[in-house]
């Protein structure tokens, strides 16, 4: 039985090697549709994974309150988003002094500038550093880790201190080879020292969180006088079975301050953490079915050219059909000689398609920044389809090899 196997995979062989031409055709149809399929759901994979890290900052069990609102469009036309009033500071201090839920922590923030230059000494990055204005409850409340020195007390902020926690990648610029902590920079002329080191977190779409400077929101908005600025607030609950109950004292808060009627709508949105995970989820699913679609119809194709490549190659050898039954070849042996080369050459396909499948996912990744991972689940579902394709498209070959009249095939010319 195995020496009957060997000498299938023997004459599959010399059969692909005698069509090489056509051979390689028909791996390149089959590998461009499974190339299609691992290289999207590669790219699915690693979208999902940036913006899941991406969003992982906001901490887990947190909600925030917040301008922006997105709002359910009326016949089923989708959402939009809705823009209400700015939140200013005193309303978030306002909320930070009111909102009382027990075993909650309140965040509140803002972005000062997205253009600034931080020196030390005789060194200064580029007018691309982001400065936030922060409580004592930011890093924790998004999530981040410090990797060196300490985050913001209470202190700090009520007192105002020129202090400041830097992203990681001043570790990288001004601070290469020296310890950050306990040294002063200075931002638009300012002086602030150094008390923590955040650990890395990466970039995605183009928005560095590792390049950025955290100071006091008092320190931050005496250097940051702009109209109109945009606070953020962001409430952790220490167990995420009181949230709904935080969220509502928060609306009802929120609601008092905003001065609003009870049969007005909030003018203001609120959005979780986890929703935004679950909105990301749904959003990769259709990708990936969408990738499925496009790929099933490509591999259908390469079904066909397969089976119909096959029924040539049984036609063209009907004279060697006829002498291997001549000399006693079973149906099963004649079958199964057919089967191992549809078999054969499916895998191929299937195996140059992954590895383009792979190389475009990656590539792709590289250039957008998107945290890449093998696509296991990819290369595992590529595998099984290649391996369904030669089984349709070498079936019907088969059988209609093994049944050729002997006698009649020896006279084929």
């Amino acid at each position: 039985m195995l020496s009957l196997f060997r000498e299938n995979i023997r004459i599959a062989f010399d059969s692909i090697r005698g069509n090489l031409l056509r051979t390689i055709l028909t791996i390149v149809i089959i590998a461009i549709g499974i190339t299609a399929l691992v290289a999207i759901l590669s790219l699915v994979g690693a979208l999902e994974n940036t913006i899941s890290s991406d969003f992982s900052s906001m901490g887990a069990n947190t909600f925030s309150l917040q301008r922006y609102e997105r709002t359910t469009q009326r016949r089923g036309s989708g959402e939009r988003e809705k823009i209400n009033p700015v939140i200013g500071y005193r309303q978030v201090k306002e909320f930070e002094d009111n909102y009382e839920y027990p075993f909650t922590h309140v965040s509140t923030s803002f972005t000062g500038t997205d253009g600034a230059e931080v020196r030390y000494g005789a060194k200064k990055t580029d007018p691309e550093v982001t400065v936030l204005g922060v409580n004592e409850n930011f890093i924790q409340n998004t999530g981040l880790n410090l990797q060196a020195g300490r985050e913001f007390n209470v202190f700090d902020i009520s007192n105002n201190s020129n202090v400041c926690v830097l992203g990681s990648d001043f570790k990288k610029g001004l601070f290469e080879n020296t310890n950050p902590i306990g040294k002063t920079i200075s931002v638009r002329g300012t002086k602030f020292k150094i008390i923590g080191l955040l650990e890395e977190k990466g970039s995605t779409f183009g928005n560095n969180q590792d390049l950025r400077v955290m100071i006091p929101i008092q320190a931050a908005r005496s250097m940051f006088t702009q109209p109109n600025i945009n606070y953020n607030v962001s409430v952790k609950v220490d167990n995420k079975e009181i949230m709904e109950g935080a969220q509502d004292d928060a609306i009802i808060t929120f609601r008092n301050i905003r001065r609003l009627s009870p049969v007005e709508e909030n003018n203001f949105g609120m959005q979780r953490s986890d929703d935004l995970l679950n909105q990301i989820s749904n959003i990769s699913g259709y990708l990936s079915l969408a990738a499925w679609v496009i790929s099933l119809i490509t591999i259908l194709g390469s079904s066909i050219a397969l089976m119909n490549i096959m029924l040539v190659s049984v036609t063209e050898r009907t004279r060697e059909i006829g002498v291997r039954k001549a000399l006693g070849a079973k149906k099963s042996t004649i079958a199964g000689q057919f089967f191992m080369e549809t078999l054969m050459v499916g895998q191929l396909g299937g195996i140059l398609g992954i590895i383009l499948g792979i190389g475009i996912g990656l590539a792709i990744s590289s250039v957008a920044n998107f945290n890449f991972t093998t696509p296991w689940g990819a290369m595992i579902a590529a595998t099984a389809v290649t391996l369904l394709v030669a089984i349709f498209s070498g079936s019907i070959p088969a059988v209609k090899a093994s049944r050729l009249d002997p006698i009649e095939s020896l006279r084929y010319e």
